[in-house]
């Protein structure tokens, strides 16, 4: 097994490509760092897939910017780490939103991927 500075570089390698996919408004490129089966859980209905990811990430507003501190990792198997993270997105004409985000990365091949991506919002 990897010690934690591994699996954190492990996460930064595929969530900063998902935040400047994010912060550029392409869905498309999100959807990219997504296993093809990924469960993806946003502040709507689930969907799974690359589509669902895409559709989602389609849907929200241009200048939407995210930023994101590692809390927490975990490595449940070679293949398989879990990250937990503050997440704050940023908008252009409104308040942002922060949350708490879970995922999982899985490696194929010789890339890690995102294989289940949840969001949960604490009020209060």
């Amino acid at each position: 097994m990897n010690s934690g500075n591994d699996d954190e570089l492990v996460l930064r390698g595929v969530l900063d490509p998902w935040k400047a996919a994010v912060d550029a408004h392409d869905p498309e490129a999100v959807a990219r760092l997504f296993t093809e089966d990924a469960i993806f859980q946003g502040l709507h209905p689930y969907g799974v897939g690359r589509a669902g990811v895409a559709e989602y990430y389609a849907s929200q507003p241009l200048g939407m910017k995210a930023a994101y501190d590692l809390l927490e990792t975990r490595r449940y198997a070679d293949d398989l780490v879990l990250g937990y993270l503050d997440t704050e997105f940023t908008f252009t004409d409104r308040p942002p939103v922060d949350v708490k985000l879970a995922v999982l990365v899985r490696r194929l091949g010789d890339g890690w991927y995102i294989a289940h991506y949840q969001v949960s919002r604490l009020d209060g």
